[in-house]
């Protein structure tokens, strides 16, 4: 059997395995649970004993140095990962003179910008336009149905299939995580708000697990307490070096056990201490700011998204669903065009036009770059399931904050949808802009495990031109 033919197989496989119930209902098992001090003492004390928060610790300090601004240079990105592959000509790249097997069941209707359409399913998105950019000729050719090439931000990162995917590259919000650092000592500065971790995040590569997102969403099951440890007695600072001396017992690593003797305490005060579980905490949110958001769980992350920037976090990663946007027709988990993506816009649209919206009220949108992509488009022909497969050529993104310039449709493809046409926007020039708004030198470089220096920015990236 040939590669195509295994490759479909495989993405059959992943369709059946996936759970047909809705990312935005908003059942209890799928929102967001946090706020209360028992989870933010468990799953920050878990870190520890899952052996990432030293890491995180030490990274802290070394940020600091690196850094030394501090809460002075507070910019920071949130990425919505649209999982699956959003359909260009369906929400972004309308092309309404196409014949009907092309233009789809979708009417475009007009923005706040003259001369921007959009689908009919994003008004909210339509009446914010002068405060987005929407990127219609991104170069996603090297890409696969993962993120690791859009989250890395580079065209050499690429899934192989061979056990060595992404070739050791790092993900852009790891890139930050070793260059930049957080805006605030008590925050790691990356964090993945994901259901789907492995399929939905691209983490550190060959940077090394100190540089590795933290799960926003499933720490107290991704890292467990010392055994025999309860929450309550956490306060207790003596019965917590017992613990660590049990998890020393257990756990034959050395050398990141020096690392859980030096941090200890820093650890404790973290965990404990208000700013947090400030971050964390939701139910300070008012009624009237959930239903800008949206009351469903990609909403709900929005709203997380923007807390964790506020307290510090400073690349932070936001996905719905794994495969959400998979749109291959109704035979499959997420459906078609009318029947799977018609009912998923307008929550996407309230999420990013939520989030905007309250970035600039609490004056944060500047300081705050906004992305919303997925790994590649969707095929210009509705096929015969009524649904779009996948497209490599071209994609279309949004872009909003930051302090650039927006308002604006960035590029374009031609008249079917099936190419660029002007304006190519590659994988390298997404990380350059990315990197250039947090400060962080273009020219930087990170040594591989040869010994290598490996540049941050890849096959001549530039900042995006037209966003200033």
């Amino acid at each position: 059997m040939n590669r195509d033919a295994n490759d479909s197989d495989r993405h059959a496989q992943e369709h059946s395995r996936g759970t047909s119930r809705s990312p935005f209902r908003p059942a209890a098992q799928d929102l967001i649970r946090v706020g209360s001090r028992r989870w933010f003492l468990q799953t920050g004390l878990s870190g520890v004993a899952g052996l990432s928060l030293p890491a995180i610790l030490g990274l802290r300090n070394r940020a600091a140095a690196a850094n030394p601004s501090g809460g002075a240079n507070t910019k920071s990105v949130i990425l919505f990962w649209l999982s699956g592959g959003p359909s260009h000509i369906d929400l972004w790249d309308p092309k309404p003179d196409a014949p009907q097997e092309i233009r789809g069941p979708y009417q475009p209707i007009s923005t706040k910008v003259p001369g921007v359409v959009l689908s009919e399913h994003l008004p909210l998105q339509a009446s914010i336009a002068d405060r987005l950019s929407f990127l219609r000729a991104v170069d996603c050719k090297a890409s696969n149905h993962t993120p690791i090439t859009m989250q890395a931000g580079n065209p050499l990162a690429r899934r192989t299939d061979d056990g060595k995917d992404g070739g050791g590259y790092p993900s852009m919000g790891s890139i930050v995580a070793k260059f930049r650092g957080a805006n605030h000592s008590d925050l790691p500065p990356f964090v993945g708000l994901a259901p789907a971790w492995k399929s939905d995040v691209w983490e550190a590569g060959h940077l090394g697990s100190a540089h590795a997102p933290v799960n926003g969403l499933e720490l107290v099951g991704k890292f467990g307490l010392p055994a025999g440890v309860q929450v309550d007695r956490l306060q207790d600072r003596d019965r917590l070096r017992l613990a660590f001396d049990r998890l020393r017992r257990d756990v034959d690593r050395s050398d990141v056990l020096n690392k859980v003797d030096r941090f200890n305490s820093r650890a404790f005060e973290m965990v404990t201490g208000g700013h947090v579980q400030k971050a964390f905490d939701l139910t300070g949110e008012s009624d009237a700011t959930r239903e800008l958001y949206g009351r469903n769980s990609i909403g709900e992350k929005a709203i997380l998204a923007r807390r964790l920037v506020e307290s510090g976090v400073s690349f932070v990663l936001v996905s719905g669903a794994w495969g959400y946007f998979d749109h291959h027709g109704d035979s499959v988990q997420w459906g078609g065009i009318v029947k799977g993506l018609t009912p998923l816009l307008p929550h996407v649209d309230r999420a990013i036009y939520g989030l905007v919206s309250d970035l600039e009220r609490r004056g944060l949108l500047d300081s705050t770059l906004v992305l919303m992509l997925g790994e590649f488009g969707r095929s210009p022909v509705i096929n015969k399931d009524a649904g779009r497969d996948h497209w490599t050529n071209v994609m279309s993104m949004v872009a909003a904050g930051g302090g650039l310039r927006h308002g604006q449709a960035v590029g374009s493809t031609d008249s079917k949808g099936y190419d660029v046409k002007d304006g190519l926007v590659r994988p390298q020039d997404l990380a350059a802009t990315v990197f250039r708004h947090l400060g962080i030198d273009l020219a930087s470089h990170w040594v591989n495990p040869q010994g290598r220096p490996i540049p941050i920015v890849v096959e001549g990236g530039r900042p995006i031109p037209e966003l200033g």
